[in-house]
């Protein structure tokens, strides 16, 4: 896997080489164990995918939302959890790539291209909870430094990643919304993870809480202006993520039809000399729907990548929508599959139950799927989200 050439195809490729290889055999374990797979992380800096959306000038394959949504749900068909990982560093990475002048943030940059550094959003806090725009710790300024306490909930790859974007409150700042972000290296003194993650699905992502204690951050790694940090996380992070989430929902379903089909084609009723795929009209017609699901939420994420790529007045209503969408259609699709798969799926025999739990994730992972259609509402009616 070279990262000399890299193209949508290319990215592709080596997304499902690493799926095919790394993720699928171990997903079982590390969704058990609730395991940080380190080995795909140390898989993406070869493959190029680190920096894919990062410009050429510090080496990055400057491909678009259409190539990371398609990776995204590569990943996710072998383990939703990589998938959140890798989509989060690419959020982060975002983040970092359109830092205010005078940030020094060139050689993170160069790093990530360079497959050396995984970096991460670290925005929820227990304080704000799911509205993760409006965190409740404020930054205070020391003469030219900043300092930062705050305890940030749900940090996926906490404890692994080589830096955090994170959000407080500015110095100054009067409304919930006048936040900043600023790029806190892994080993700053008083960064901290603080404690283990446990949860129902996406249990290998290492979504743990964090602590910041007294962090001292120099202002070059202040990624936004004072209070424009709300800002960055609507027009830079919100689109990707939304995006990305709804191509993890895509994975999942993508994973629940094939482990279907393939349940319903091997197990028989040996009595009647059939499959179950052949001997119950019933489940045929619950996989069908199924697909028909799956193939809806694909055309839903191709038209959020095609209003990406040529933004008009409906670009933002798209990105609300596509993952309140994308959460509920996960859902179904994977429920289903358990259903039609019985016991099999239920004692945990098959790979079905680890995708309905994964796929219960998204729909409370902020913004929750409730909040997105306040905001949906709103946007149809005029009047301001916030």
């Amino acid at each position: 896997m070279s990262r000399v050439v890299m193209n949508h195809e290319t990215a592709l490729s080596n997304a499902k080489e690493i799926a095919n290889h790394i993720l699928a055999p171990a997903a079982r374990q590390n969704d058990k164990d609730g395991r940080f797979s380190s080995e795909a992380v140390a898989a993406l800096g070869p493959a190029g995918l680190l920096g894919i959306m990062l410009p050429a000038e510090v080496g990055g394959a400057a491909l678009g939302p259409r190539t990371l949504a398609a990776v995204v749900a590569t990943f996710a068909e072998a383990d939703a959890s990589a998938a959140m990982v890798y989509l989060m560093h690419v959020c982060a990475t975002a983040t970092i790539a359109t830092a205010r002048q005078g940030a020094t943030v060139a050689q993170t940059l160069k790093d990530i291209s360079a497959g050396k550094h995984l970096t991460t959003l670290a925005f929820s806090e227990a304080g704000s909870r799911s509205h993760f725009w409006a965190p409740v710790s404020r930054a205070k300024r020391n003469a030219a430094n900043v300092h930062l306490t705050a305890q940030k909930s749900f940090v996926t790859s906490a404890g692994h990643a080589q830096s955090y974007v994170v959000s407080a409150l500015s110095p100054e700042g009067k409304a919930a919304t006048d936040s900043t972000l600023y790029l806190v290296a892994c080993d700053t003194p008083g960064l901290s993870v603080a404690g283990p993650w446990d949860g129902l699905g996406m249990r290998a992502n290492a979504s743990a809480p964090m602590i910041l204690e007294d962090c001292e951050i120099a202002p070059g790694l202040q990624l936004t202006d004072d209070g424009a940090g709300f800002k960055a996380m609507l027009e830079v992070v919100l689109p990707l993520f939304n995006l990305g989430t709804s191509a993890v929902a895509l994975g999942l379903c993508r994973a629940a039809v094939a482990g279907t089909a393939s349940h319903l084609n091997s197990a028989r009723f040996d009595h009647l000399g059939q499959t179950l795929g052949e001997s119950l009209q019933t489940l045929r017609a619950q996989l069908a729907t199924m697909q028909i699901d799956t193939d809806g939420l694909a055309a839903r994420i191709d038209d959020l990548v095609d209003h990406l790529e040529r933004p008009r007045d409906t670009t933002m209503l798209r990105v609300l929508e596509s993952k309140a969408a994308a959460g509920e259609v996960a859902i179904a699709v994977t429920s289903t599959a358990m259903r039609v798969c019985g016991g099999a799926a239920f004692s945990k025999h098959l790979a079905i139950e680890r995708l309905f739990r994964d796929a219960h994730a998204g729909a409370v992972m902020a913004p929750t799927s409730d909040v997105l259609r306040d905001f949906i509402g709103k946007a149809i009616l005029g009047i301001p989200l916030f």
